[in-house]
């Protein structure tokens, strides 16, 4: 109990985060829905993954192994799958009428996903892995959803060619971030054996700079669409 309770209470903070800086409150049931979407994308993202790990034999040493697994096996498919859930309950919403709801509504999805994902890895891995998620990957998930939904709402609220240019901006920027952030990851638990103290100490850092950078943008991009929401709101006024 106490280990579900440590991989369920990060997931949960971040979501109240989201959800409380909304003006406006999306409807409960919604984002329950948004949720099961994250638990339904799990399964998506596996049977997308599965054909793409059989490629692994085209990457060879830790740099190009790394690289497969970040992104063919992780990002790329978990990403689509997100988005595919994200567009399929959302797009046509009424309830999507705000720029900040895109964000709220894909965090949900993301975080619905990551939920699945922390129970099973914190019940294998124990309270050390617990702590260690609640920091980097909950978030990470969190932010991914951040970057989908803020491009998904511009989206929304545009016609024509910019339309499909954040559409696909929703699905390709969360995978370049989550791609680079497991990349670093995996490459260096790959490389601790067969490197030097100080290229570890090298990547390490970079690991650091770029988990603080997606955090500000996330963040930045939080502030930008709550501001854009209360400007509209005050002309309408």
């Amino acid at each position: 109990m106490v280990l579900l309770i440590a991989s369920a209470f990060p997931v949960v903070i971040f979501l109240y985060m989201i959800f409380q800086k909304d003006h406006e409150k999306e409807p409960l049931a919604l984002l329950a829905k948004c949720l099961l979407g994250g638990f339904i994308s799990i399964p998506i993202s596996l049977a997308m993954s599965f054909p793409l790990s059989k490629l692994s034999f085209l990457f060879q040493g830790d740099l190009l192994v790394s690289f497969h697994e970040s992104f063919f096996e992780a990002a790329i498919p978990e990403e689509i799958a997100k988005f595919t859930l994200l567009y399929l309950l959302i797009w046509k919403s009424k309830e999507l009428n705000h720029h900040y709801d895109g964000i709220v509504y894909a965090v949900f999805v993301s975080l619905g996903f990551a939920l699945i994902e922390n129970i099973l890895y914190v019940m294998d891995g124990g309270m050390e892995v617990a702590v260690a998620r609640a920091v980097l990957a909950v978030p990470g998930h969190g932010f991914d959803g951040v970057l989908m939904g803020y491009y998904f709402s511009l989206a929304r609220f545009h016609e024509g060619n910019e339309r499909r240019i954040y559409l696909f901006k929703s699905l390709w920027v969360p995978i370049l971030f989550h791609g680079i952030y497991d990349f670093l990851l995996f490459y260096i638990a790959a490389s601790m054996a067969n490197t030097s103290i100080l290229i570890f100490l090298i990547l390490l850092i970079i690991f650091g700079w770029f988990v603080i950078k997606l955090w500000r943008i996330g963040f930045y991009k939080i502030k930008k669409h709550l501001e854009k929401d209360s400007s509209l709101a005050t002309i309408s006024t």
